[in-house]
């Protein structure tokens, strides 16, 4: 058997030649593919608009930033998650507040969440970062509504849930980063992921004002809309328009404006070829995890060492199936002996040596501290073979009947 990674990309020729046809053309970066490739996404997951970037990371940054969070901003967060989701709200001098997690579905605790407001005054937060984990889709509906009560927006990290969703309270799927409940939601496009462009990231929303900010920000903070120009056309054209008839009073143009502080966070034009390449097939892919998924629960879902599964969740996406088990070291170095790389995920994020200097110290989140302590991400990827999922159920239960 060769090695079995927990998550790998599948690239095909077609994607090879979208992206072929591109180096070939005259755009490199910022071409006619990546506004092709953000209406492409934005249909996908139902948002009115799509924003592509350079990563997930630069797309939380952006929509912190776009929210206006200022040093001393708390937000609000689950420790279950990539350091990504706090991290963004750092970098605007922002406060990070964790939460705990449900320990049935590792998603942010909305009691929690709830308990948290509840004992401090109205204003002290601003913001929640809820998270897509593994897939399985936070009730955005609930946690809007919690919001709205106590003036918060909310960014949707839905970098593991690309085609997932949630039923809410009319029986109606509303799938993630459909901008019907977050302001902004944020997606990403690592090879491991269920679009792959290499890197990328995609901010969806249906705030025309959001999305106009983005479109700055993720280039210097620059404008080339000449309905957004501040500066006047004589100085724009180096001259003085009124001795030119008034229909060629107009903006030359070569001209441009930095209005905000931006970054250069574009997305190239060949990785939007290839995120739009994989898009194409992003619903059978989608498919073929939730039938690893069911497999996976089959197979272990009696069995005594296994505490908690990813189970078969309707709307759950799939990006990892977690297992929570006794003895997770033994099992994980057992697997790596027979090639299968499970990974973990992940190390609670308020117990990072960063996140300790602000006094979070472990015993703070114990759902999260607890299944820490037994997770597991067996391998999920749509090209795992129905051979190399039964090697890597055997394995693991050979593990522990041994």
């Amino acid at each position: 058997m060769n090695a079995i990674p927990y998550g790998k990309q599948n690239i095909t020729q077609s994607d090879i030649d979208a992206v072929v046809d591109v180096l070939k053309s005259d755009y490199l970066t910022q071409g006619p593919l990546v506004q092709q490739f953000e209406e492409a996404f934005a249909e996908y997951v139902g948002a009115r608009y799509a924003v592509a970037v350079a990563n997930g990371t630069a797309a939380l940054h952006l929509n912190a930033v776009a929210l206006g969070v200022q040093p001393g901003d708390k937000v609000i967060t689950t420790p279950i998650t990539f350091a990504a989701s706090a991290n963004c709200i750092r970098y605007c001098g922002g406060e990070v507040v964790f939460s705990d997690i449900d320990p049935h579905t590792y998603l942010l605790d909305i009691n929690a969440v709830r308990q948290l407001l509840e004992a401090s005054p109205k204003g002290t937060y601003q913001g929640i970062i809820p998270v897509d984990f593994a897939g399985r889709a936070v009730n955005l509906e609930a946690f809007r509504q919690l919001a709205d009560a106590f003036g918060l927006w909310i960014i949707q990290d839905s970098c593991h849930s690309p085609g997932g969703y949630f039923m809410d309270s009319k029986g109606e799927k509303q799938h993630c980063g459909n901008g019907n409940f977050a302001e902004l939601a944020i997606f990403s496009f690592h090879p491991v992921k269920h679009i792959a462009a290499g890197e990328g990231g995609m901010i969806t929303t249906n705030d025309a004002s959001l999305y106009q900010k983005l479109l700055t920000l993720r280039t210097h903070g620059i404008t080339r809309n000449d309905s957004l120009f501040q500066n006047s056309i004589a100085f724009a054209s180096g001259g003085n328009p009124s001795h030119f008839p008034e229909s060629q009073q107009v903006y030359p143009g070569w001209y441009m404006e930095m209005q905000n502080l931006g970054y250069n966070y574009r997305l190239t034009d060949f990785q939007a070829a290839l995120g739009l390449s994989q898009l194409n097939r992003a619903h059978n892919g989608l498919m073929r995890r939730r039938e690893i998924a069911k497999r996976y629960f089959e197979a272990f879902q009696d069995q005594w060492f296994i505490k908690g599964q990813s189970g078969v969740a309707e709307g759950h996406a799939y990006h990892l199936y977690v297992l929570e088990v006794e003895n997770r070291l033994g099992l994980y170095q057992y697997l790596r002996e027979n090639k299968i790389y499970a990974q973990i995920h992940y190390i609670p994020v308020h117990l990072m040596p960063y996140y300790r200097q602000f006094g979070w110290k472990e015993g703070d989140m114990p759902h999260a501290e607890v299944y820490y302590s037994h997770c597991i991400s067996l391998p999920m990827y749509p090209t795992l073979s129905s051979e190399e999922q039964g090697f890597i159920i055997e394995s693991v239960t050979d593990f522990y009947h041994a």
